[in-house]
């Protein structure tokens, strides 16, 4: 029997994505325009400016009695999360600026094998499977980057792959601070903070002009206002219809929606052969991430010991 609060769940999270993907394609033509701290940060405060009314509007509803700590927790969950938000959306977009969006937002995705990998580091247990699931997606990545066998795997890439070990430090501190804690207001702080950092960093190294900015108005209204602000409040209410297996599936498709937007609009980035079976391959290794441990049942410790 069909779960229609799951199906609706999933369809939020189809927006969501698709927001996503198309943001990759708003930062490569942003970054075209504006230094990397420079986008980062307009658009990150923007997102922060679009969400405060959503959030105040949200704190007038609320009628349960505020948790004893809780705006201490808030802060500190949203100002650490906000730096490392920082140094991964600047990475994300130092590296798209020399590789296309689509191969940004497969390479990033990767964060779905990273987050369970470090979790070894931190004294959890990993499974067999997802120890597969990082070759294969190696596997892909490798020949995601080769660009149809005279390439190879440049800065960009490299890059966006230290981008996605960022997002998925962000991850696991989200789960380790964040889980109780508003994610509008919590996602309001952390944008505050990202942009604030980025802003600091842009006006020591970038000194942008007001021209500047003008011109790159529609992807940084579009990555602030519908990236940040809307995907991002769409994101905890599609998790509380969808289950978390399906909900990070369907989030995944964020990298198929970037190459989809950035094959349709941007000039030069219709992806070879090569580099579409390498996105098969690593969307497949997303996937079977994501599938029940029935058929490897094996686990190992940060050890490598059979457990």
């Amino acid at each position: 029997m069909l779960n229609k609060n799951n199906i609706k769940g999933s369809l939020i999270l189809l927006l969501t994505a698709m927001v996503w993907g198309a943001s990759f394609v708003s930062q490569s033509a942003g970054t075209d325009i504006l230094g990397p701290n420079s986008f980062n940060g307009i658009r990150m405060l923007i997102g922060s400016l679009v969400l405060l009314p959503v959030s105040l509007i949200v704190s007038k509803k609320k009628t349960e009695k505020p948790k004893v700590g809780s705006k201490r927790e808030l802060f500190i969950a949203g100002t650490v999360c906000g730096i490392i938000l920082c140094a991964a959306s600047t990475i994300q977009t130092w590296g798209i600026q020399y590789t296309t969006a689509g191969k940004s937002g497969f390479i990033t995705a990767m964060y779905i094998i990273f987050v369970p990998i470090i979790s070894i580091v931190i004294g959890k247990k990993v499974s067999a499977k997802t120890i597969l699931c990082a070759v294969i997606a190696l596997m892909g990545m490798y020949l995601l980057s080769i660009k149809g066998g005279d390439g190879g795997i440049n800065l960009g890439d490299l890059l966006t792959l230290v981008c996605a070990v960022f997002f998925s430090v962000h991850i696991i501190l989200v789960d380790k601070y964040a889980l109780d804690i508003n994610p509008i207001h919590f996602s309001c702080v952390q944008f505050f903070v990202c942009g604030i950092i980025n802003v600091i960093l842009m006006l020591i190294f970038e000194h942008p002009t007001l021209g500047m900015v003008m011109d790159c108005a529609v992807p940084l209204l579009y990555s602030g206002a519908c990236s940040c602000g809307i995907a991002y409040t769409l994101q905890p209410v599609g998790q509380r219809y969808a289950d978390p297996s399906t909900a990070s599936i369907v989030m995944s498709l964020e990298s198929v929606f970037a190459m989809l937007f950035g094959a349709i609009i941007l000039p030069n980035n219709v992806p070879s052969a090569v580099e579409i079976v390498g996105c098969v391959i690593m969307f497949a290794a997303i996937i079977l991430s994501q599938l029940p441990d029935n058929a490897l049942k094996l686990s190992f410790n940060k050890n490598g010991e059979k457990l």
